[in-house]
């Protein structure tokens, strides 16, 4: 989920479009592909061919989209024998700030920082950077260039769904916005909505909600069935997470207003895949990029770091959007199937690491 300049090198890619403190978890062999395996004609260095031990420091675990960015860092650490020893907050920022102290102190090889709140991370990423240690920080500021920041490209997720949107109400009518603020990525995208209520004065915010927790569907739902009921005219809710999209998902179906409300979402996981497209889904579309992919990612610029090789300072994955007819139209079930009917969500040239073979 979940906090620009410009990457200098990185590629251009058609957009058709957070366990307990002290306990580590070492990467098990994953149920999805290993992506990058080890080229037998490659130059490996030296460290990897003994073992590289990489510290992944979770604001959340919980939701298919952190579900499925961890198992693609877990298959990537795979094929690159690296041990992921992965602590989750669980949602408490001061445990995470407390994981990654404990990262720090164990001399790991390099850090992963997925999400979490700048001003509890910093201090220790800081502290971190100053050690040495290679630091690669996924949608969260680590107020450093020393950290490697790697985000999805969310402004241009937001205007995707946004565009879609605009498209599905005609560019007028009442919506609902779930956002939470101090996440990275929901205040870029944030931005965006900002700027297109002012573009488009026939699209009326009639009620802003939002929490994030180990229940964030459940609880958006209980938020929504109020907002709607509150408010009879609305025609559309965007919901730039998609456990914000599944919550009011649940509160319009409990409600009988599929016909009526239509909800504009971003990200995506199989589960997602099935919420959209099941029968008379009031979600229509969402922007996004593939979770596994980005986790994939984020080990690979970790190990170049460990490396030696230079990454960043920003790695930026572009987004596609992703609309419930073409999902219907092609079959699409989960997210092999989405990636495969579009490539774009595959970047394999993003941080590649040239002692492996995709």
């Amino acid at each position: 989920m979940i906090h620009a300049r410009l990457v200098g090198a990185l590629v251009s890619i058609l957009a058709l479009t957070a366990c307990s403190q002290g306990t580590t978890a070492t990467a098990p062999a994953s149920s999805a592909p290993s992506v990058a395996a080890v080229s037998p004609t490659a130059s490996v260095p030296p460290k990897f061919a003994e073992g590289v031990r990489v510290a992944l420091v979770r604001q959340l675990s919980s939701g298919d989209y952190f579900e499925q960015w961890l198992a693609g860092a877990q298959a990537e650490a795979t094929g690159l024998n690296v041990t992921l020893e992965v602590s989750s907050g669980d949602g408490n920022n001061d445990k995470q700030a407390l994981n990654l102290e404990q990262a720090v102190n164990q001399q790991v090889d390099a850090i992963i920082v997925d999400h979490g709140f700048a001003q509890t991370v910093q201090p220790a990423i800081k502290k971190a950077a100053d050690a040495g240690i290679p630091l690669v920080a996924f949608d969260v500021d680590p107020g450093t260039p020393k950290a490697v920041a790697l985000s999805q490209d969310d402004h241009q997720i937001a205007e995707l769904a946004l565009g879609a949107l605009k498209d599905g109400t005609g560019g007028s009518g009442d919506v609902i916005y779930v956002y939470v603020a101090g996440f990275a990525p929901l205040d870029r995208r944030n931005e965006v909505w900002t700027q297109f209520k002012k573009d488009n004065p026939g699209i009326k915010e009639v009620a802003q909600i939002g929490v994030v927790n180990n229940s964030t569907a459940s609880a958006v739902a209980d938020q929504a069935k109020a907002a709607l009921q509150a408010n009879p005219g609305v025609k559309a809710i965007f919901a730039p997470y998609d456990e914000f999209a599944k919550g009011a998902a649940l509160a319009v179906k409990e409600l009988g207003l599929r016909d009526q409300v239509k909800i504009y979402g971003a990200d995506i996981s199989t589960a997602d895949i099935g919420v959209i497209t099941e029968p008379d889904s009031p979600w229509v579309a969402t922007a996004t990029t593939d979770p596994s992919n980005v986790g994939r990612i984020a080990v690979r610029a970790a190990a170049l770091l460990v490396a030696g090789e230079q990454v960043g300072p920003e790695l930026k994955v572009p987004p596609a959007l992703v609309t419930q007819q073409r999902l219907r139209d092609g079959g699409i079930a989960n997210i092999e199937q989405l990636t495969a009917a579009i490539p774009a969500l595959t970047t394999p040239d993003v941080a590649r690491v040239p002692w492996a073979t995709p």
